[in-house]
């Protein structure tokens, strides 16, 4: 793998922090090892690197581990031979990672629900789509194969139902409306998303609830389900989610994250062929922290 350095003057680990998926610690490893060159030649990470070099690296593979069951308590909304919606609490990752191997919504999943579908490995049995850490709410989880790949292509084909709520920063000049703005990984920070015009088609549609002066609440309806979409949307059009550390403001509400809520699902069942809808109600700390708004 390479890129090329546009602006220089910045030390080599941090910039290929910046410009490749490798963290400054992977690229600190890399440097040492010799995996991650400058113009063919190895250097030490804190040179500063020029406009036109050409930096050479190396992905390490990933460390392959076994995800055991924990008996982690799991908020199951409905279950039956084919599917299951679960209520993920804010501060769960959904599945194993290098850095999250314990805790996950995949090992209590595999503690709480014996048959997952296989069509993502054994790293996200089950998993049909995913939600932030820091997000809550509600997900559809595949308990085979075929109720996976129906599952899935009716989120591709844009028909499945997801409504959030979230509480962002200002007041939004209009009562409803429709982002619809290319999504990919941005350029300055390859640990983030951005609008951009090399990313995905992205759209987000938005309604106002409740306003409170300096901060809305939203309810905001998926039609794609790009990486960090709705944070990214609603801090492109300058109304960052509340308490998002990556894409907002410092100065926000206090809580755990960020305030968004993953309140309404909805999908065809693959075997009945029924429209199901579920709903979730929002964490306590957003319903605490919505009622002291309210109170100005």
């Amino acid at each position: 793998m390479e890129v090329v350095v546009k602006e220089g003057g910045h030390r080599l680990d941090k910039t290929v922090a910046e410009l490749t998926e490798l963290s400054r610690a992977q690229a600190n490893e890399g440097i040492k090892a010799g995996t991650i060159l400058v113009n063919g030649k190895a250097v030490k990470a804190k040179y500063a690197v020029k406009a036109g070099d050409i930096i050479t690296y190396e992905v390490p593979e990933e460390e392959i581990l076994e995800y055991v069951a924990e008996d982690i308590p799991l908020d199951i909304v409905y279950e039956d031979e084919d599917v299951a919606v679960v209520n993920k609490p804010q501060g769960m990752v959904v599945h194993p990672s290098a850095g999250h191997t314990r805790g996950t919504l995949v090992n209590a999943l595999m503690y709480h629900i014996k048959d997952l579908s296989s069509i993502n490995g054994v790293v996200r049995p089950g998993i049909v789509h995913r939600i932030d850490k820091d997000t809550s709410g509600l997900l559809m989880v595949a308990k085979n194969d075929v109720a996976h790949n129906a599952l899935a292509e009716e989120l591709k084909a844009q028909k499945s139902l997801r409504k959030y709520l979230a509480i962002v920063h200002g007041n939004l000049p209009n009562d409803r409306g429709m982002i619809e703005a290319p999504i990919g990984r941005s350029e300055k920070d390859r640990k983030k998303q951005a609008v951009t015009a090399k990313g995905k088609p992205a759209v987000t549609r938005f309604q106002v609830l409740e306003r409170f002066g300096d901060y809305t609440l939203v309810e905001l309806t998926l039609e794609t389900g790009r990486t960090h979409q709705i944070r990214v949307h609603m801090a492109y059009i300058g109304h960052p989610v509340a308490g998002d550390e990556a894409y907002g403001p410092r100065k926000t509400l206090k809580g755990h994250g960020q305030f968004l809520h993953a309140q309404t699902l909805g999908f065809t069942h693959p075997r009945t062929g029924e429209l199901v809808q579920f709903t979730a109600p929002v964490p306590a700390i957003f319903q605490e922290t919505l009622e002291q708004l309210r109170k100005g």
